[in-house]
């Protein structure tokens, strides 16, 4: 039976493997970063929902990495007073 850190070297062989696991990888961390500032504040999710006038579930939503609108995110960084800047690199044209 293989391991976790096993298998996960070998799907890393792949390109495009790595390159969707380091984006998902991205957002966590940044899902992490909001909860831990949160926390940091002393602040509920109930507390920042009310401040970015969205629902504690949302806030549990962006916390928790799962799929959320950029909207959102960016309420939920207001309601923090972070400042969010955004670094588009595209290489790719879409039609």
């Amino acid at each position: 039976m293989k391991t976790h850190k096993k298998l996960l070297k070998e799907k890393l062989q792949s390109n495009d493997f790595r390159e969707k696991y380091n984006e998902e990888k991205k957002l966590i961390n940044l899902s992490l970063a909001l909860h831990n500032e949160r926390e940091k504040r002393g602040l509920s999710q109930s507390e920042v929902a009310k401040i970015a006038q969205i629902t504690q579930q949302q806030v549990s939503k962006v916390e928790n990495g799962d799929n959320c609108n950029i909207l959102t995110f960016m309420k939920v960084c207001r309601a923090l007073d972070l400042q969010v800047s955004f670094v588009t690199v595209c290489n790719r044209q879409f039609a």
